[in-house]
């Protein structure tokens, strides 16, 4: 079956960046002149989902208001006649079929996709976290959605991590099938160093199968006395096989203040308006050139990933 529905928790207080988030949904925090929800509303739609499920809470009514339409401001534009803006607002408006569902109780990320069962029904469907922000040219959702088109099981998406970040992810024990894929022979969520059985740790997209639902259901409170969704995952291996995929692209991890900033910077330096400008103020800023010196035409920042370990595949 097709995957058509995308769910995209977005119920969390968003506590490392108060007080910016006290009054605003983090979701809505912009990368560049895009909140960051509709950069995944965008990769979803881009990798063919049809009908998005956003996961909200109480105080997130800004998310909803921005993919609705805005009459008074659409003519307010058309007055001024700022086509461009005008046609970007609108098209907003008109992403995808969105769905909003609110979690009444912040119960963690497995409750969370729990909400969604009634929506999605009885088909496999994917979930984006907007916590994570993968920059790549095929859509990371897209890369898994190829790979349970190829495997019809279950599918969840990893990135190498650094040694000592281990702890702060879910991590798999890998059985190498192709170059990046992966059979799950375990996984567990937030293992000590010593513990973990490779720093391959699931970030934030997932392509499952429905019956997930029933495993969260049977799913005790985890880590922080919530449900977790490895934990749901982990019961569901007993039942059926798991995939993971390496996805291809660059990661932000824009749930951080500086992962934010990261991404703020590189998407800056790409934009075709501001990037030429905001490129010769960084290359000032560092010091890289001396005054009156030509600025270079380009400037390496950034990092991606972390350092693999040797023995990443059992």
């Amino acid at each position: 079956m097709k995957v058509r529905k995308a769910v995209i928790p977005a119920a969390g207080w968003g506590t490392r960046f108060l007080p910016a988030t006290k009054a605003l949904p983090k979701e809505m925090l912009p990368i560049i002149d895009k909140p960051v929800i509709q950069l995944v509303v965008e990769e979803a739609v881009d990798a063919g989902i049809e009908q998005v499920i956003v996961i909200t809470a109480s105080g997130k009514r800004a998310v909803e208001d921005h993919f609705d339409r805005a009459r008074d401001l659409e003519q307010v534009l058309e007055k001024k006649g700022d086509g461009r803006r005008l046609a970007e607002v609108e098209r907003v408006s008109r992403l995808a079929d969105i769905v909003f569902v609110r979690q009444k109780d912040q119960l963690g990320l497995g409750h969370a996709v729990l909400t969604a069962k009634r929506l999605v029904g009885d088909e496999p469907f994917a979930v984006l976290l907007p916590d994570d922000l993968i920059d790549s040219e095929i859509p990371a959702i897209g890369q898994l959605i190829e790979v349970y088109d190829e495997h019809k099981s279950g599918v969840v998406g990893v990135l190498p991590v650094k040694r000592e970040e281990i702890p702060s992810y879910g991590i798999i024990t890998p059985k190498s099938l192709t170059r990046r894929v992966y059979e799950i022979l375990d996984l567990v969520e937030k293992p000590a160093i010593e513990k973990a059985s490779s720093n391959l740790g699931i970030v934030g997209r997932y392509v499952l199968p429905p019956e997930v639902f029933e495993a969260l259901e049977n799913t005790g409170a985890g880590r922080g006395g919530e449900i977790q969704l490895t934990d749901g995952l982990r019961f569901l291996l007993r039942q059926q096989r798991l995939l993971a995929c390496e996805l291809r692209g660059i990661r932000y991890d824009v749930g951080m203040p500086l992962g934010f900033i990261k991404a703020s910077v590189d998407f800056g330096l790409s934009h075709p308006v501001i990037g030429p400008e905001l490129r010769a103020y960084l290359v000032k800023a560092l010091g890289l050139v001396e005054p009156g010196e030509e600025f270079p035409s380009t400037v390496a920042l950034g990092e991606q990933g972390g350092e693999p370990w040797p023995d990443v595949q059992p």
